[in-house]
């Protein structure tokens, strides 16, 4: 059952003793007839210096005296104890009433059968454990085996000498008596008890059914053996042919054969008969799904042949010829450079040798596609009018005066000299300052197309490069890919979020844009997928990011930034009224006429309902109030609408932001400074308090390293200005200062808080108040200079958000207000001090 095809080979190959599998269920009966028509041969004599012990002489046909006492398969009386002459085999089972083919090839196992068949004795077949083993001994075969009757014995023209042998009893080993020439042994003859009972019955029953189901799944399985096994009616033979023709190793027969139970027996085989079964299932729908996939193909092929047929004869294009036509007018077409030419063409050649059915057929025309798709010399003519684009700017954004100052000198530049290599723009700025919107007036006042992609995230070099041809889905990087969508070799191409480049396992995408944005290496630009060098000097490309200290070293050394500050509150008055608004009312389906939004209430909005640097969240929020007004008109409202600032909190709620400043403590220790934040400026307090203690400073809301110092510098410098404070030593002696941030789920550092800390400590150990509307910022040393620190623009812009009236600001930053718009400037009061004293002075009352 399920047999596989005989592994029988020449003596040569396998010098021992085994049975030549079935095949077809027909070898015995081939044997057989092959022995009729073979020539006798007599059998070599059994050598007189190894006489079988107990026999007579080689060539009398007497029988021995042993042979006429064992009486093995006579079926006479119970079974008698005598001497066997053993063989043994290796990967051969033989169970009783079975008929199977034996080549011998071992001298000792020749000798063996050759002896037996002289003397008319019967013979004992017993497996070695070890199958590698040459001259296995007693200790290295099975106890149990089968006694076998030599039906037909020949020597073949070959040389090699086969039998065929009956399976007649099991038996067990007792003892060996001989060892040479070859085995003899004293054995005990195993009787088969069959008794009849429901429990033998049913598993007989069940045996024969799943032996007639595996048959039936058998590929090449001989018809005439499921007749013969459903033809017998004996529980133990039917095992003992089972056993025999299953597809499993020969120590699971052994394990069979050595099973005297019958119950037992059938119980083993049933269940090695259904996990086969389960085995021969899985491999016949395996075969099953092969072949149909495989017709199908074959189906496929031959209709689209007839199909190409048809076609020719009735005067119609052929498909792929028709496709391959395009191809090569489309490669025509284009004015390519030689190394791309060369690749096209060659690449094209081996698609019409390449069949369609072929699997690289569709990648390899994809590739073409893609190819012939690029913009190798299609352009936009570009408009380089500095009167058209300055109002483009001015329509497109309010504000931003140096930003678009410097955009008008790159146009100028390009237009004094087109061919020249220019810096690549990156303009660096907090989240909805209209970084991105710039990108798109550049290419409105240039006259150019426009592709954005964004680098947030991305963490594979081949993105960028994109992905060789071998891979299945290959495409070209982000870069070639936004020039196909545009059409156009000469776009604005926004690289957005440049500061959000990821590195993974596979590369560094940072590094690859370095090739991108290089003017000197761009114009032979590689992509992994297209194989030939694409010039890229003539896209624009801009980029975006929020945090300069984000971009690689490298990578920022190829950029000109251009830095986008934070709006005042009137800069986002004048944004709402003039864009916010109206784009909102459009996207709720109002008319101007149907909503009107007062100026107060846009202030009320910006003031208690957004705090940022940029305007994302205001326009949120005036689309939440036109969301409102259209729901009104929505249930036939015919009315205009006002919104006032009392409409504003009807329908936003309660203030989302308080004016920090008037929340100020009027108890001393708590002095206000001044952080930066990617998203714009901010300020934030410092309280400090004393306690019974030991002198310890304990510092909380979640401070960084740099802070940490700056508040310990602070501490050291007032305790070593105590004396000329008027603060007593047991101040610091006699208890712990505890100095804490609110704030705290948010992490801060920097040094630039150590002048509102040192101002905290002096409040508190002194007893004054520091001034409600003043706010700090510089680093402190240990002499008691105020040293310069960064981002006094987006501060300045947090304070004045928050109600503040007066900064201070370290003296050496004095050339960082020409920065600060002049409406801010207005605003603000600056005091600028270059030591802690000038500090004090200012800020306590």
């Amino acid at each position: 059952m399920a047999r596989k095809k005989s592994t029988a080979k020449s003596v040569e190959e396998i010098p021992d003793d085994g049975a030549v599998a079935p095949e077809e269920g027909k070898v015995v009966r081939k044997a057989l007839k092959r022995s009729k028509k073979a020539p006798k041969r007599t059998p070599k004599k059994v050598p007189k210096k190894a006489p079988v012990r107990g026999g007579k002489k080689a060539g009398k046909k007497k029988k021995s005296k042993r042979t006429r006492r064992n009486g093995l398969g006579s079926g006479e009386g119970p079974p008698e104890v005598d001497d066997l002459i053993l063989i043994p085999v290796r990967n051969m089972i033989l169970f009783p009433g079975v008929v199977l083919p034996l080549m011998v090839g071992r001298e000792r196992s020749i000798g063996a059968i050759q002896a037996a068949v002289e003397e008319g004795q019967q013979v004992g077949l017993l497996l070695q454990r070890d199958e590698q083993q040459e001259e296995p001994g007693p200790d290295e075969l099975h106890e149990v085996g089968t006694v076998a009757e030599i039906v037909r014995y020949w020597t073949a023209q070959d040389g090699r000498h086969q039998a065929i042998c009956q399976g007649v009893q099991r038996f067990r080993v007792l003892e060996y008596t001989q060892r040479e020439p070859f085995l003899v042994a004293r054995i005990e003859l195993i009787e088969q008890h069959e008794p009849r009972s429901r429990a033998i019955e049913a598993r007989f029953v069940a045996l024969k059914q799943r032996a007639g189901e595996v048959l039936a799944l058998s590929p090449g399985a001989p018809e005439d053996l499921a007749q013969a096994v459903q033809a017998i009616d004996s529980p133990s033979m039917l095992a003992d042919m089972v056993a025999t023709f299953m597809d499993v190793p020969a120590v699971e027969k052994q394990e069979v054969l050595e099973t005297i139970d019958l119950k037992e027996r059938l119980d083993r085989l049933n269940t090695m008969l259904g996990e086969l079964s389960e085995v021969l299932k899985l491999s016949h729908k395996i075969r099953q799904d092969t072949k149909g996939a495989l017709d199908q193909a074959q189906r496929e092929y031959y209709l689209r042949e007839q199909l190409h047929a048809i076609q020719r004869e009735l005067g119609e294009g052929d498909e792929k010829a028709e496709e391959l036509r395009e191809l090569a007018a489309a490669i025509d077409a284009l004015d390519l450079p030689p190394e791309a030419d060369n690749e096209a063409r060659k690449e094209l050649r081996r698609l019409e040798r390449m069949p369609e059915q072929a699997a690289e057929y569709s990648m390899l025309r994809t590739y073409l596609e893609v190819f012939t798709e690029l913009p190798w010399n299609a352009e936009t003519p570009d408009r380089l009018d500095l009167a058209r684009a300055e109002r483009i700017l001015d329509e497109d954004h309010y504000g931003l005066e140096k930003v678009k100052k410097r955009i008008l000198e790159f146009l100028a530049v390009r237009k004094l000299n087109p061919d020249g290599r220019g810096p690549t723009l990156c303009l660096i700025g907090p989240p909805g300052v209209g970084k991105t919107s710039l990108g798109r007036s550049i290419a409105r006042a240039m006259g150019r197309k426009f592709v954005r992609i964004s680098l947030g995230g991305i963490h594979d070099e081949a993105e960028i490069r994109g992905h060789r041809r071998t891979y299945i889905g290959a495409m070209p990087g982000r870069i070639l890919t936004g020039l196909r969508k545009a059409g156009s070799k000469n776009p604005v191409f926004m690289l957005d979020e440049m500061d959000k480049l990821g590195r993974g396992l596979h590369g560094d995408p940072s590094a690859a844009m370095l090739e991108v944005l290089d003017p000197a290496q761009n114009d032979s630009f590689q992509d992994s997928y297209l194989g030939v060098p694409f010039n890229l000097r003539h896209t624009l490309f801009v980029a975006t990011a929020n945090v300069l200290e984000g971009i690689p070293g490298p990578l920022r050394d190829r950029l000109e930034v251009i830095h986008l500050p934070g709006y005042t509150e009137e800069e986002k008055l004048q944004i709402a009224r003039r864009y916010l608004v109206q784009r909102q009312l459009e996207a709720c389906g109002l008319k101007a006429a149907q909503c009107r939004i007062d100026v107060a209430a846009l202030r009320e909005i910006i003031r208690n309902y957004t705090r940022e640097a940029g305007v994302r969240n205001l326009e949120r929020e005036i689309g939440a109030v036109c969301r409102s007004v259209a729901t009104l008109f929505a249930r036939r409202r015919r009315k205009p609408v006002r919104i006032t600032p009392a409409k504003i909190h009807e329908i936003l709620g309660p203030p989302r932001f308080d004016r920090e400043a008037a929340m100020r403590m009027t108890t001393p220790g708590v002095a206000t400074g001044l952080a930066w934040t990617p998203v714009g400026g901010e300020i934030l307090f410092i309280e400090a308090t004393r306690m019974p203690g030991k002198g310890k400073l304990l510092l909380t809301g979640q401070l960084g390293d740099v802070m940490k110092e700056s508040a310990q510098a602070a501490l050291s410098l007032v305790r070593n200005r105590a004396e000329a404070l008027g603060v007593e030593p047991a101040f610091f002696d006699e208890g712990d200062l505890h100095m804490h941030i609110p704030a705290g789920a948010v992490p801060k550092d920097g040094p630039s808080a150590g002048v509102a800390m040192f101002t905290a400590l002096v409040s508190l150990a002194t007893g004054r108040r520091v001034k409600r509307d003043v706010a700090m910022t510089g680093e402190v040393s240990l002499r008691g200079f105020v040293l310069p620190v960064g981002g006094i623009k987006e501060k300045v812009l947090g304070a004045l958000a928050a109600g503040i009236k007066t900064v201070l600001l370290p003296a050496r930053n004095e050339r960082d207000l020409e920065e600060i718009p002049a409406p801010a400037r207005e605003k603000l009061d600056f005091v600028l001090v270059s030591d802690v004293d000038e500090a004090l002075e200012a800020a306590l009352r």
